[in-house]
């Protein structure tokens, strides 16, 4: 039997996903026992001319975690789904935009003019800022082309198969990659390595009435590890999220983040999550109201963290 072909691509991302892959530790070994590591910038030097070089479905599985940002990043997304003949769209960056994706609040011209031009550690009087050609005496340096906006993979390419998480779990890559090499892969397109309720589901806190009449970010109390931290007026995004991922931040008595995506069913987690913040203030008084609301600070990026390309907002008009 012939060893199954994969690829590792890291695209928009901090380099978390490659990380989780390297956390298998010693069972990177079984994987490699049964499968050939054709791609994987983080471990092994690749050139262009390498994957231009791969058959096309040469490749059995392909794994892409990070948005698309830069040119680059679709030029290599096409080309990997053009050598591949299954791709899955790693981690939440991928499936959903993730963190990269916060950005679309801005455009391409807002954010040179702050990375370098306006942040005050920053010395640019010329008023340099990146060009995607420029001439050398010795013929032309190129950079990507940075785009307006952050898309996930799926807005570019057609993907089989979502692997949620920031990162995802390890104990569910290790789950994909045995169904993988057992052929137990559901029929795709299908979310994998999460489980169909929501994080709020498998949460083993104790949930009473949920009426809050006050929000408080996190890091400025001890919350009970034992009560729902909603209840607690700590806006945890459990309820709005796939589950599978062990209840990493809750078991830290941190809330959860939302990275696992939304639950089967749902449209827009972003929407979802305030539908349920929203369901649990305890005040019938507009102005009251709307002062408890005052006290969650970034709802954008709280209730959109890793989602915003993916929702129904997609991004801010600039």
């Amino acid at each position: 039997m012939s060893k199954l072909k994969l690829a590792f691509y890291w695209a928009a991302s901090c380099g978390g996903c490659d990380v989780a892959v390297l956390d298998l530790n010693e069972k990177i070994l079984d994987v490699a026992a049964v499968a050939d590591i054709l791609l994987w910038p983080i471990a092994m030097d690749f050139k262009y001319t390498d994957v231009e070089a791969i058959e096309d479905k040469g490749i059995d599985i392909c794994f892409y975690n990070g948005a698309i940002r830069f040119s680059e990043h679709e030029h290599l997304a096409a080309l990997l789904r053009a050598k591949s003949k299954v791709m899955v769209a790693f981690g939440s960056c991928a499936w959903l935009g993730g963190i990269p994706g916060l950005a679309n609040v801005a455009g391409r011209q807002s954010i040179f003019q702050l990375v370098y031009k306006d942040t005050p550690s920053t010395d640019n009087k010329e008023g340099v800022f990146p060009q995607v050609r420029w001439p050398i005496p010795a013929g032309e340096l190129t950079l990507p082309q940075f785009y307006d906006t952050v898309k996930t993979l799926p807005q570019i390419i057609p993907v089989e198969y979502y692997l949620p998480g920031c990162p995802p779990a390890v104990h569910q890559i290790e789950a994909v990659i045995a169904a993988i090499v057992e052929g137990r892969l559901p029929p795709p397109p299908a979310v994998i390595g999460a489980s169909d309720k929501t994080v709020c589901d498998e949460c083993k806190r104790l949930k009473e009435e949920k009426k809050v009449r006050s929000f408080v970010r996190p890091h400025l109390v001890v919350p009970d590890p034992e009560r729902c931290l909603l209840e607690q007026g700590i806006v945890c995004c459990g309820p709005a999220t796939r589950g599978g991922c062990g209840t990493r931040c809750l078991n830290a008595n941190l809330p959860c983040r939302g990275c696992y995506g939304p639950p089967p069913g749902a449209v827009d987690q972003g929407s979802k999550l305030l539908s349920a913040v929203a369901s649990i203030i305890d005040s019938n008084d507009p102005e009251e109201i709307a002062k408890i609301v005052d006290q969650i600070e970034d709802p954008l990026g709280t209730f959109y963290r890793f989602g915003l390309p993916s929702s129904t907002l997609r991004r801010a008009r600039v």
